[in-house]
């Protein structure tokens, strides 16, 4: 029998002060979570985020998740980054039986790594740049009431949703401000993307809680957040020439970030 090969991240590595990262990206499962996971794969797929991981890889250091937030989550901190409950996961049933202390020790062993390879990666990326820039490229849904409901409305759901809640917002501000209004005038596919910041999410997450602690005066973490116009988040559909789009905007973000460094 062949051996099934288990990635856990994908890191690529490059001289410059800028760093992407896809962690909501995967979906796989170590083989013991796949036989106790309830939801179906499309269930999974609903909740994570699809084609963010091809979204960074134009950005020369990026980290892609391979594994499934649904087996431990990596933006929140590892007390809850197992899903116990329907209240931490959307309502949703993820195991079939109450997974065991050690199942979940097991899993939370590759949060601990992951943070312990993230850390080293940025420790790195701080000993050579005096500032440095983390984005943190997410997406979300706007289609909750089902596939024929009304979405949420463009007010409450921006195309881009730029969270700075743990950010030191007023010592960024000269990268930020100018970097938000360079992502408006980007050239979508013909149209021009509605950017705000703090509207659908705040970027509460542990990842960028993390960066900015570690490195309070060197490292920018920006959470940004795409409405899943890109695809259809019922079917798993995805609309391929949003997703090179995407694919140019944050490359485009990346540039323009290296650039208001400079």
């Amino acid at each position: 029998m062949a051996r099934t090969i288990e990635r856990w991240w994908t890191v690529q590595q490059g001289p410059g002060p800028i760093i992407a990262t896809a962690i909501h990206d995967g979906h796989g499962l170590r083989p013991e979570a796949a036989e106790a996971m309830a939801l179906s794969d499309l269930d999974r797929l609903r909740e994570e985020d699809p084609f963010t991981g091809q979204s960074v890889q134009d950005v020369e250091t990026h980290v892609i998740a391979h594994l499934s937030r649904f087996e431990f989550d990596l933006n929140r901190e590892a007390a809850e980054a197992v899903y116990r409950t329907p209240e931490q996961s959307w309502g949703l049933e993820v195991w079939k039986a109450e997974p065991s202390e050690a199942f979940v020790a097991r899993s939370l062993a590759l949060h601990t790594e992951y943070y312990r390879m993230l850390g080293a990666l940025l420790d790195g990326v701080a000993a050579r740049h005096d500032k440095f820039v983390v984005i943190d490229v997410h997406s979300y849904n706007y289609r909750r009431d089902g596939a024929d409901a009304d979405p949420t409305p463009q007010d409450k759901a921006p195309d881009i949703n730029i969270g700075t809640f743990s950010m030191p917002r007023e010592q960024w501000a000269f990268l930020l401000d100018p970097l938000m209004e360079a992502m408006a005038g980007f050239d979508f596919n013909g149209r021009k993307l509605d950017v705000r910041e703090n509207v659908a999410f705040q970027g509460k997450g542990a990842q960028t809680r993390f960066i900015h602690e570690r490195y309070p005066q060197q490292g920018c973490a920006i959470a940004l957040e795409f409405k899943k116009f890109f695809m259809d988040e019922w079917s798993g559909q995805p609309d391929e020439a949003e997703l090179d789009a995407m694919r140019r905007f944050i490359r485009f973000t990346a540039d323009k970030c290296e650039e208001l460094l400079a």
